[in-house]
């Protein structure tokens, strides 16, 4: 596996954690809710940009994200 793809997963992984204590959700809940309204694909095809935004912003994109596919958080 790649360098890259590593940091991918943990910049994935750190999104789903940090989502979840925002919304106070079980990390299990909220990787449930991102790929089920698409938040999960978002991150994978934008990771190149998103990365280098802040935390905040990239989370408030996920609810904005979610909520355009249905999710209501």
């Amino acid at each position: 596996m790649s360098q890259k793809t590593i940091w991918k997963i943990q910049y994935i992984n750190l999104c789903i954690n940090e989502f979840s204590r925002k919304h106070r959700l079980t990390p299990q809940m909220a990787y449930n809710y991102l790929c089920a309204y698409n938040g999960l694909a978002f991150l994978d095809e934008c990771y190149e940009a998103e990365h280098t935004d802040s935390l905040m912003n990239t989370l408030d994109t996920l609810k904005m994200i979610c909520a355009r596919n249905g999710g209501t958080l």
